[in-house]
This record gives structure tokens, sequence and C-alpha cells, in this order.
């Protein structure tokens, strides 16, 4: 729940950047100018970053249902997650590849959705199934 909560605030803050027009500062890279502003920050007018919350607060909410013993929460986070993933992943791509600039902001982002990942994974192969809440939710 806390790593969702800090790629939620992440992705909160750069998406609120984009829509008033700030400029995000870097202060270990030096891409972010170039990676913010290029074609890949938003899609279809609505800033990549927005996405990225709203995957980031479903991740939460999930979480929170699968702690509390809610097995079709972690179902629907392995689902939340996976595209999650994929997306990170070919954005790195887009950075590295396409943009040759990294923006701090967004690795945070994908180191932070990397983490979630391997959260997921490890809660879905280790821990016990309850019976409680998985057939009348």
């Amino acid at each position: 729940m806390l790593v969702s909560l800090l790629g939620l605030g992440d992705s909160l803050y750069l998406t609120v950047q984009h829509l008033t027009g700030q400029s995000v500062k870097c202060t270990v890279t030096n891409g972010c100018s170039a990676v913010l502003s290029s074609s890949y920050a938003s899609f279809a007018g609505i800033p990549t970053a927005s996405f990225g919350a709203l995957a980031y607060f479903l991740a939460f909410s999930l979480a929170t249902l699968a702690a509390f013993g809610y097995d079709r929460a972690r179902l629907g986070l392995a689902l939340v997650v996976a595209p999650m993933l994929l997306t990170t992943l070919g954005l790195l791509y887009v950075q590295a590849f396409v943009l040759h600039a990294f923006c701090e902001f967004c690795l945070l982002s994908a180191a932070t959705t990397i983490t979630l990942t391997v959260l997921a994974l490890i809660g879905w192969f280790t821990l016990p199934r309850t019976s409680g809440h998985s057939t009348a939710d």
C-alpha cells in the first residue's frame, strides 16, 4: 500500500505540473524537460502521468482490500499491475532509445511500478488464500 502511495504522489505531482504549465526541475538527471515536453507526455490531450495516478490509486485500493483478506482483490491487483509494468517498460524504452533523456520522476515511477510488481508476485505466490471473502464479496 505504501509503495502505491509513493507512486500516486509522484504521478499527481507530474499531472498537476503538466496541467498548470509549470516546468519540473530535476536535481539528479538533466532530461526532465526533454521527457516531459515530448509527445509521449500526453495521450489524447491527457497527461500520461494522470493515467499513472489512476493506476496507482487502483493499486492502493486493491492492495488495501487484499491486506484485509479479499482474495479477488489480489487478482485485481495483478490485473492492474501487469499493464502498469508493460507501460513502464515501454516508457523506459522511449526515454533510453527514442528521447535519449531521462526524467528522475519518471524513473521513480518506474522503480515504484517494478517494486509493486515484485510485491504483488510475492503476495500472489506466498500468502495463503482466505476462504471467508472469496465467494460472497
